[in-house]
């Protein structure tokens, strides 16, 4: 059985470029849902709904997924802006860090 752990660890391996920090430690995952069938699903968001890499880290995420978690059937990553990023959201080193 997949893990919800297995697959945020699988997901700190996607960065935002733009800003240096994987999409876990930024606080743009919102949802993770694995089926019975090893389906996995990941609800997430971007640091701006502008984002140039949005379609880059989508696929990034999916490619991550499937590649660290053998057992995944399919993997489906939704974006979503409902509710908007804000930087409370990152984990605090990384505010820290960015001055946040």
């Amino acid at each position: 059985m997949i893990t919800k752990e297995q697959v945020m660890s699988a997901l700190e391996h996607v960065y935002d470029i733009e800003i240096g920090y994987d999409v876990v430690s930024l606080g743009l995952i919102y949802k993770v849902n694995i089926a019975e069938n090893n389906d996995i699903y990941v609800e997430m968001t971007l640091t701006t709904p502008m984002c140039p890499m949005a379609g880059f880290m989508v696929q990034e995420a999916k490619d991550k997924l499937k590649e660290e978690i053998k057992e995944a059937n399919n993997v489906f990553v939704e974006l979503t802006f409902d509710p908007p990023w804000s930087p409370d959201m990152a984990k605090d080193e990384v505010r820290q860090v960015l001055g946040i």
